[in-house]
């Protein structure tokens, strides 16, 4: 397939029956009770001296699965065994706030860690390291059905008529609230003004056909047949083709530079042991994994040996052109005066963040 300059369109398989999407989305971990709340399994059977509770947003649960085996595989990884917690990330935050017991903290948003840091659970130097506090990177991604037959290649296209879009709820899912300042920040982009963006938040919301959880929940119902675009995580979309879901993605022109944060909690009883792990996730073998894994890397060395797996939109900014995550929360996710709050409070959508 021809590619677009300013975009890129990956195709897998052909139609797949209800049975085989069932079957695909399980191996993709797009289904299960991940998608609405939060998991937990035991990621490792293999004797051990050490266990360390891993809890996480609900996207990398798969690659996790490949990233711990080959930890254990390390000489720093030997003797130690994981159990595993995935789900949406804001319930992720703020279940272990509530007490649920965590060595490692893997989310989708900043901010999602700065809850646990005010928590007394994370110290507050958690971003201070080489990598910033990230362990992964990725884009904001339009995931479309084969061919992309609605000929979606850009934001002006999501709020045209007719248009069935899918995102997870912003009160629940990080990805969601990445969805929200991508789409935003590229009308600025674009030369738009603040209200005129505000207004294609609003156009976009309409369009939108339903709001899950969990971006994995959202995966889920684009590939079950609902909707005509789903926004989701570049990595997201690829591991799902991996799988065998049958789709295309396009990377808009302007994206927004998605960065996720690792940390480990303070009350670890292997404080040691989560750092290590912590420290090969981003290694270079860690991050070479991460980007097998569809993330694109945090280390530049590693990410410039796999530029060529990922298209560079025309146009990829970062948080701070909102002003960062505390000016983003307080003026679109605020609970009683957020726009996005109120946009979606008027659609009778929920804004709670159970």
């Amino acid at each position: 397939m021809r590619l677009n300059p300013a975009v890129v369109r990956r195709r897998c398989g052909g139609t797949l029956s209800a049975l085989a999407v069932a079957s695909a989305l399980a191996l993709a971990g797009c289904g299960g009770s991940a998608d609405t709340t939060p998991s937990s399994t035991k990621a490792s059977s293999t004797k051990s001296t050490v266990q360390l509770s891993l809890v996480a947003y609900s996207t990398p649960s798969s690659a996790y699965a490949e990233l711990i085996s080959a930890y254990e595989a390390t000489p720093q990884g030997k003797g130690v065994s994981f159990t595993t917690s995935f789900g949406p990330s804001g319930t992720q935050s703020r279940a272990v706030a509530a007490g649920q017991p965590a060595d490692v903290v893997n989310f989708s948003l900043a901010p999602d860690v700065t809850r646990l840091v005010k928590a007394g659970l994370v110290a507050k130097n958690w971003d201070s390291g080489p990598t910033k506090g990230f362990v992964t990177d990725s884009v904001v991604a339009f995931g479309v059905r084969p061919g992309n037959p609605k000929h979606i290649t850009s934001w002006a296209d999501l709020i045209k008529p007719g248009v069935k879009v899918i995102t997870p709820n912003p009160f629940t899912s990080g990805a969601s609230r990445w969805n929200i300042v991508a789409a935003y920040g590229a009308q600025l982009e674009l030369g738009k003004t603040p209200a005129q963006a505000q207004a294609y938040l609003q156009a976009l919301l309409k369009n939108v056909v339903t709001q899950p959880a969990a971006a994995s929940a959202a995966l889920q119902t684009f590939a079950s047949g609902e909707g005509d675009v789903v926004l989701d995580y570049e990595d997201d979309l690829i591991h799902a083709q991996k799988k065998g879901i049958a789709l295309d993605y396009v990377i808009p022109p302007q994206t927004v530079l998605i960065q996720n944060p690792i940390a480990v909690t303070v009350k670890s009883a292997h404080a040691a042991q989560a750092q290590a792990f912590v420290s090969w996730l981003e290694s270079p073998a860690g991050q070479a994994l991460w980007a097998k894994e569809g993330y694109r890397p945090v280390l530049p060395s590693v990410a410039a040996q796999y530029k060529s797996s990922f298209t560079q939109p025309a146009k990829l900014f970062t948080v701070s052109l909102l002003g960062g995550w505390t000016a983003i929360d307080n003026k679109f996710f605020d609970p009683s005066g957020g726009i996005v709050t109120k946009l979606e409070q008027s659609q009778g959508v929920s804004t709670a963040t159970g």
